[in-house]
């Protein structure tokens, strides 16, 4: 699954989801480090790249409904800590192939995954 993570996971996130057999890239790596979310957003989208963040801004299902874009995984770590939020993602990926996500919102903490789904 074709996969990009937002300017705040590491590369250890990115070498996680490598092993794990996806096509991940970041954020960061592409030079779009400090752009605004909808540039980002846009380069998502139009590479058709399931979108990994940790960023509030990607949680308004109006601005984002499913159904209309590859998908987002919004982590709510307690910590930012590179281990919290690898913890966190190691849960996601052993609850839900992420290609079950595609074209969700899905809001994941330590304790609950809330998936947003398209129509049908």
């Amino acid at each position: 699954m074709l996969i990009k993570l937002d300017e705040n996971m590491s590369n250890t996130h990115a070498e996680f989801l490598r092993q794990m057999g996806h096509e991940c890239d970041r954020v960061t790596d592409e030079g779009l480090s400090g752009e605004t979310d909808e540039i980002v957003w846009q380069q998502a989208c139009q590479e058709q790249r399931f979108f990994i963040t940790l960023d509030l801004d990607f949680s308004d299902v109006r601005r984002f409904p499913p159904g209309t874009h590859p998908g987002i995984l919004l982590l709510r770590p307690r910590s930012r800590s590179r281990q919290a939020v690898l913890d966190l993602l190691t849960r996601i990926l052993n609850d839900y192939p992420l290609e079950s996500l595609q074209g969700c919102l899905v809001v994941a903490d330590e304790a609950q995954t809330r998936i947003r789904r398209p129509p049908e």
